[in-house]
């Protein structure tokens, strides 16, 4: 019987799984040795998962686009130190997020310092609270997008490691084995940071509850 391959966002068959893995390395081996071809078409493999996660963790489609395209240059200067150490798309996520936290660094102009530590939450609950709504019922509406609002300051009293992981976790669909390895810390680290930020989101979207 056909296993299921680990560390997606959705179930693959192991021999589909095996079989893409196996194209995307000779791409990444044909990019490696200066083909701009299999270049654009590992961009191609991975540019919307890129551009999505940076436009879900700066929330402007405008400096979205400029990371997305400051990321995959720094994919491009940087594809050659490649070592299949990782998955190809987990290397990708760590230079793309490590470009957001530095934008975010320079947006808060070290307004505050970043947890030496990763959070993440725990469950979807915080984002469906302002889509749980009415769209025919006028004090339903306007009760949920004053929910949204402090689900969004809620959000806001995380610093930018938390929420960067919130976003890996919840709006990208990544496994915490997964972030950890992006990050270079321990499943076990990102589960106990997540717990801890679980509480401080709780405490602040009591009163939404």
């Amino acid at each position: 019987m056909d296993g299921f391959c680990l560390g997606t966002t959705h179930r693959v068959p192991a021999s589909e799984c095996v079989r893409e893995l196996a194209e995307e390395r000779a791409l990444i081996r044909r990019a490696q040795r200066g083909d701009t071809a299999a270049f654009e078409e590992l961009v191609r493999l991975h540019d919307q998962n890129v551009l999505r996660l940076t436009l879900q963790l700066v929330h402007s489609e405008e400096d979205a686009r400029d990371l997305y395209q400051e990321a995959f240059l720094k994919i491009y200067r940087s594809l050659g130190r490649f070592r299949f150490e990782c998955r190809f798309s987990t290397w990708v996520y760590r230079i793309v997020t490590n470009t957001c936290l530095d934008y975010l660094r320079r947006r808060h102009n070290n307004r505050e310092t970043l947890a030496p530590e990763l959070s993440d939450v725990e469950t979807e609950f915080f984002d469906n609270l302002a889509d749980a709504r009415s769209i025919h019922d006028p004090e339903q509406t306007l009760r949920g997008k004053e929910i949204g609002k402090k689900i969004e300051a809620a959000l806001n009293t995380l610093n930018p490691r938390e929420r960067l992981v919130f976003e890996l976790k919840h709006y990208q669909g990544l496994k915490l084995r997964t972030i950890g390895e992006m990050f270079r810390t321990t499943e076990e680290t990102v589960k106990n940071c997540l717990f801890r930020a679980t509480r401080k989101l709780r405490a602040r979207l009591l009163e939404v509850a």
